[in-house]
């Protein structure tokens, strides 16, 4: 993927008329979406919508599925990410994802976080971007002392913010989380909110959350997606998230997020 230090527009990805398929299934239909750079999205809508087939698209992680692709496009620094010349290791380096359950290597909480760097062959100290990726992830304080000690040891709280410390060590653009507070206790919860938001500040973050309450405090824009009448997820509304949320334009995101429906 050509590396350029400056976008070809004002936001951090763009979708044109982005269809993704399973085999003869369209899952999504006619996404047109533009995501701000250094900001919280959250995509929400009910189960079986696309919202993670969108939010998958966007690193190509849908690529690893059988019979999954797409038509349309998704822009990066104004580059189709599906574009034959284009390298998806590369997409999901500076892509990168944070899924909906921890999944940390069995390794030692050192070695997570370094795995990604010595195979992307880091040129600088692989000790001080361990440091450094677990400070930005709010874990630092919590493991210095034991960074030989088992991943699997930490609490899921802790092995979720250790995930986020592993995706940041890759040095990415953008992060995409898929649903990352569904199997934490409230406390946890809110701290993957306000890491969130501190990370926000250096980088673009977008959020699928069916926990209305999170989409409300966490995020700076929202869209909303529902399924067609062909049964295809679409986007009904994007916006900002204060407008989504109290002044919406669609009767149908009005009824979802007051829990009418969904």
């Amino acid at each position: 993927m050509a590396d350029t230090s400056i976008p070809n527009n004002n936001y951090a990805i763009e979708t044109e008329n982005l269809d993704i398929f399973y085999g003869n299934f369209r899952a999504v239909k006619e996404v047109n979406l533009k995501i701000e750079p250094q900001k919280i999205t959250a995509i929400i809508g009910p189960s079986g919508c696309g919202k993670s087939t969108v939010l998958r698209a966007f690193n190509r992680m849908n690529d690893f599925i059988p019979g999954a692709y797409v038509k349309g496009s998704i822009l990066f620094h104004g580059q189709n990410i599906y574009s034959t010349n284009v390298d998806p290791v590369q997409v999901r380096k500076r892509i990168g994802m944070v899924f909906q359950k921890p999944n940390p290597f069995p390794k030692s909480i050192y070695d997570n976080i370094a795995w990604g760097a010595k195979i992307n062959h880091y040129p600088g100290s692989v000790a001080d971007l361990v440091e450094e990726s677990l400070i930005k992830a709010a874990l630092w304080d919590e493991v210095k002392d034991d960074l030989q000690g088992s991943a699997l040891g930490l609490s899921s709280g802790q092995q979720q913010r250790l995930c986020i410390a592993r995706t940041l060590a890759v040095q990415p653009e953008i992060i995409l989380m898929d649903e990352p507070c569904s199997a934490l206790d409230p406390t946890a919860t809110l701290k993957i909110e306000d890491l969130m938001r501190d990370l926000a500040v250096s980088y673009t973050i977008i959020i699928v959350t069916h926990n209305m309450q999170q989409a409300g405090r966490a995020s700076d824009y929202t869209a909303f997606f529902t399924m067609d009448t062909d049964r295809a997820g679409k986007m009904v509304e994007y916006g900002l998230t204060e407008q989504i949320f109290t002044r919406p334009q669609h009767k149908e995101t009005e009824d979802y997020i007051s829990g009418r429906f969904g």
